[in-house]
């Protein structure tokens, strides 16, 4: 059995207050019970980084564990192991005998094995009459064993941050492939934009970081290229919504004068007006009330698509500070906030029902930010949405071109984009 005692280095080795520490937390651990030894070996190997070990330091930390003869470590049994350089020299894979000293000494440095030294520096032990070992001198494996809980967690903990690290830069793979495909393709196209600052952003954000960077910095990076992907997003979509828009008006267009071509001549039994008279005057509002009717339920059937809730904030940022708690995190906040500035603006409830009925509750509370951010420039808050709505059941009116104005005064496009 080894003694629990602090030992002093052999020869010139000086003594530190870190190898005292580490010897009296061993004493005073009293680890119990066993631990397979290839188990904690393996622990030791996924977490080496933080104990700033080497490949070679490893393979000596094997070839020790080797010359301890039982599978598990037990401290009942003696845990201290001697062998000579050169023995261990060899099945460290033949190593030098002065790596294997400088090795050996940041093993114990990492406190993971402790030197039991003799009187004259050999590695030896005393056995009893019964082969037993009495006393030994060499190294101790006691710290694997007193350590083999922590050893775990650590290894659990740096296989998880890398695992962390791994997600990261290939979510950032993607993302810089989504962003450079997505400007390509904008500027191909011909796509509206200032495509030539987007695109010195998405530069700027790659040559920050460092040719071997860390989890941190590709999460930094990553969280910027997303930013730049929204905002990518936010453009095409506005621009694909106003083409739609327009492109659903010219048919609109179409499809009226064709049912107007289909009333008069097919629709319509022969009589004295198909020679050029007109209709009576009761007639004309009888066949004229239901053609509005049909086009109003149609627009409140078919409501303007909602915009990105960031994109809206960037552009109506004062609505911001009429949310819940002075934030807006999601839609049902933003139309809180948008019933609290109907109220300071002198907007009618009647007004905004209707304007609700029309547009959708999410875009009558995106018309109220707007007017918010206008509130300068408006005589008649109440009057001003009115006409939205009145435009919107028309089919008159998109919240695009006011969102897209809003983010050039405030100047949102060209921070984000340089």
């Amino acid at each position: 059995m080894q003694t629990r005692h602090v030992t002093t280095p052999f020869g010139r080795r000086p003594m530190t207050l870190a190898l005292v520490k580490g010897q009296l937390a061993i004493a005073d651990s009293h680890p119990g019970g066993r631990v397979e030894k290839w188990k904690v070996f393996r622990d030791v190997c996924e977490a080496r980084e933080r104990f700033g070990l080497q490949d070679r330091a490893l393979a000596v930390l094997d070839a020790l564990l080797t010359f301890y003869p039982e599978p598990q470590l037990d401290g009942e049994h003696g845990l201290v192991v001697f062998p000579s350089n050169a023995q261990l020299s060899i099945r460290a894979h033949g190593i030098t005998e002065s790596t294997l000293r400088r090795q050996l000494g940041a093993l114990v440095d990492a406190g993971l094995i402790q030197r039991r030294d003799s009187p004259n520096g050999k590695r030896y032990a005393y056995r009893n009459r019964d082969g037993e070992i009495e006393q030994a001198y060499g190294f101790d494996l006691s710290p694997l064993l007193a350590r083999a809980t922590e050893l775990a967690v650590l290894a659990q903990d740096v296989a998880a941050e890398r695992m962390r690290f791994r997600r990261a830069k290939e979510a950032l793979t993607i993302c810089r492939r989504d962003v450079r495909k997505l400007i390509t393709a904008a500027i191909e196209e011909g796509a509206l934009g200032n495509w030539g600052n987007i695109e010195t952003m998405y530069v700027v954000i790659l040559g920050r970081l460092p040719r071997y960077p860390d989890r941190i910095q590709v999460e930094a990076a990553l969280d910027e290229m997303e930013l730049l992907r929204e905002d990518v997003l936010n453009l095409l979509e506005m621009q694909l919504n106003t083409e739609n828009m327009h492109g659903n008006a010219v048919q609109n267009d179409r499809h009226i004068q064709n049912s107007k071509s289909e009333s008069i001549y097919e629709l319509e039994p022969s009589s004295n007006q198909e020679q050029g008279e007109s209709l009576p005057e009761e007639q004309q509002a009888a066949s004229v009330k239901p053609a509005q009717a049909k086009a109003k339920a149609k627009a409140r059937l078919e409501p303007i698509k909602s915009f990105p809730l960031g994109m809206v904030l960037r552009a109506c940022p004062q609505i911001v500070d009429y949310g819940p708690g002075g934030s807006i995190s999601h839609w049902r906040e933003l139309m809180t906030a948008a019933v609290v500035v109907r109220s300071m603006l002198g907007v009618s409830p009647s007004a905004y029902e209707e304007a609700c009925d029309a547009m959708g509750p999410e875009n009558a509370a995106v018309a109220m930010a707007c007017i918010l951010e206008r509130s300068n420039f408006i005589n008649s808050a109440g009057g001003y949405l009115r006409d939205l709505t009145r435009r919107s059941e028309r089919g008159e009116f998109s919240l695009g071109p006011m969102l897209i104005s809003l983010l050039k005064a405030t100047g949102e496009g060209v921070r984000r984009a340089g």
